[in-house]
């Protein structure tokens, strides 16, 4: 019994001296540096990431960090900022996990007793962007915390003790009476509610287009404050010139009430005689209608007499550009001279045409069938011949 006794003490001292420096390390460094069995897989590249809020609670150092209930970090630091005016949390986060820059932090107690864990939000859609890199911080405007068993008990206590007990009772009781015989009006009204409500939603695009488009309008007016300023200085003598001339203003005012009484009788008068010149001018109308283009293009002519109206187009300045064109063929002259009533010795390329009445009567006539072979040619043939080569 003694030598087991003595045995089973120097197994209990060499525990002891060996637990002694753990002991001993866990005091300078703290329990909160221990690490804990079952946590969050930090990987090899962990980030840092530094999350403001205005009460963390009890949240110590090792508690959970988690991403949709799932751990992927733990809490490295509580301290508190420089000015004390919030609460600095560093979270290891794994080096896997991707979050947008905009995500949001949210202290939740993992049961009603139990303890305190930091949630991580990651927005989707438009309002997800960046990326959460190391050394980020989550400002104060992008954490909350759930409120506390305590808070809850302590303002369900502050009611139930007279606090606001009596004001609840009232309510009730007067909600009662309200409703109390008017179910078909209250349905009616949730009736119309949903429909609304239902309009509402449909209309939900052009809603968010004016909100959009008011957004616009407000800062087009911050941007011209100082115009509009100026304008509302200077509004203030506009209207007390306004103000000084308020008198002939309203004579003014008077003046065409009188002016219009006077017009109105006037037309009443000449409505017989008016109708009348109106009936009257019914038939040049018509006429006018029924000459169409005439009208106009008379009038062209009209503007530029003698010439035509492309004449005038040709103008350029103090001369005037013409096209003309020569015929230079003798034999389509001749043929269209000789036009008399008389045939004539032909000639080689011109057809045997009458002359013209006018030299017809100018040359001496010549007969159809001469009277010998021998007989020289007409004046005519003598006078071309030397034209036509003597042939």
């Amino acid at each position: 019994m003694k030598l087991r006794s003595r045995t089973s003490r120097i197994r209990a001292g060499m525990v002891l001296l060996s637990v002694l420096p753990l002991i001993a390390s866990c005091g300078q460094a703290g329990l909160y540096g221990a690490p804990l069995p079952g946590g969050a897989d930090l990987g090899d590249r962990p980030y840092r990431v530094v999350a403001q809020f205005g009460d963390v609670l009890d949240l110590v150092p090792q508690a959970s960090v988690r991403l949709n209930d799932v751990p992927i970090g733990k809490v490295d630091e509580v301290n508190l900022a420089p000015d004390g005016s919030v609460a600095l949390v560093t979270l290891l986060i794994n080096g896997d996990v991707t979050l947008p820059a905009t995500s949001r932090a949210e202290l939740r107690s993992a049961s009603l007793l139990g303890e305190k864990f930091v949630e991580l939000e990651a927005p989707k859609g438009a309002e997800a962007s960046g990326r959460l890199r190391d050394g980020a911080v989550i400002p104060i405007s992008g954490t909350r915390r759930y409120p506390e068993v305590e808070e809850v008990f302590g303002a369900l206590s502050l009611l139930l003790n007279g606090g606001g007990l009596g004001q609840l009772q009232d309510v009730i009781r007067e909600v009662n009476a309200t409703t109390t015989g008017n179910e078909p009006q209250l349905r009616d009204l949730l009736s119309q509610i949903g429909r609304f409500t239902g309009q509402l939603n449909a209309q939900r695009d052009t809603i968010v287009r004016a909100i959009d488009g008011l957004d616009r309008l407000s800062v087009t007016l911050a941007g011209q404050t100082g115009n509009i300023n100026t304008t509302l200085d200077k509004l203030g003598p506009g209207l007390a010139v306004l103000e000084e001339q308020r008198t002939e203003l309203v004579d003014m005012l008077k003046s065409l009430d009188t002016l219009s009484g006077v017009a109105v009788d006037t037309v009443n008068r000449s409505r017989d005689d008016v109708l009348a010149d109106l009936r009257a001018l019914r038939p040049t109308l018509r006429q006018l209608a029924k000459s169409g283009n005439d009208i106009p293009n008379s009038l062209q002519i009209l503007l530029t007499f003698p010439y035509p109206d492309y004449a005038m187009k040709s103008l350029k300045g103090d001369f005037f550009n013409a096209d003309v064109k020569v015929d230079l063929d003798l034999s389509s002259t001749l043929g269209n001279l000789i036009r008399a009533g008389q045939p004539i010795v032909p000639i080689p390329g011109t057809p045997a045409q009458p002359l013209p009445s006018v030299l017809g009567n100018l040359l001496p006539a010549s007969p159809t069938k001469p009277e010998d072979p021998d007989t020289p040619p007409s004046d005519i043939t003598g006078l071309l011949s030397p034209l036509t080569g003597g042939r």
